[in-house]
């Protein structure tokens, strides 16, 4: 038996929510021509990139000849640099992460919703306290 299955599972990793990215060097990005905008399906299509990941990183190994358009989730700062040189522009993605905006209609509805509740609270609160015991009065002497 494999010592891996031999040891015992302890504690927690994150290793099921790291995210995996597609790495892309500059060298590679020479192929395209001039003023192309280079996204995920061109790479793709052009066989840099294949398989499931949850984005595309540009790495800054090797030099980029001439300007292109870039679309991707992550960019380094040293390729970030070398695209910029090269005059290039880099454009980053947001498509694939969900994000969750509450809108002014949202906020004012849940105020609404809060006061409500709490004015029942409040309520209810007073009905409790007309509910208790009547008070003794101290005997008069």
């Amino acid at each position: 038996m494999p010592l891996i299955r031999r040891l015992p599972k302890r504690g927690f990793n994150n290793a099921a929510f790291h995210r995996h990215y597609a790495i892309v060097n500059l060298d590679d990005l020479n192929a395209f021509k001039t003023g192309t905008v280079v996204n995920e399906q061109l790479l793709r299509e052009s066989n840099l990139v294949r398989g499931h990941f949850a984005g595309i990183k540009i790495l800054g190994d090797g030099e980029l000849k001439h300007g292109l358009t870039i679309e991707a989730d992550k960019v380094s700062a040293g390729a970030r640099e070398k695209i910029e040189k090269a005059g290039g522009s880099i454009t980053l993605r947001d498509a694939r992460r969900p994000q969750v905006t509450a809108s002014h209609d949202d906020g004012e509805l849940a105020s609404q919703k809060a006061a409500a509740a709490a004015k029942k609270r409040s309520t209810s609160k007073a009905s409790a306290t007309a509910k208790s015991p009547k008070e003794k009065t101290p005997p008069e002497s």
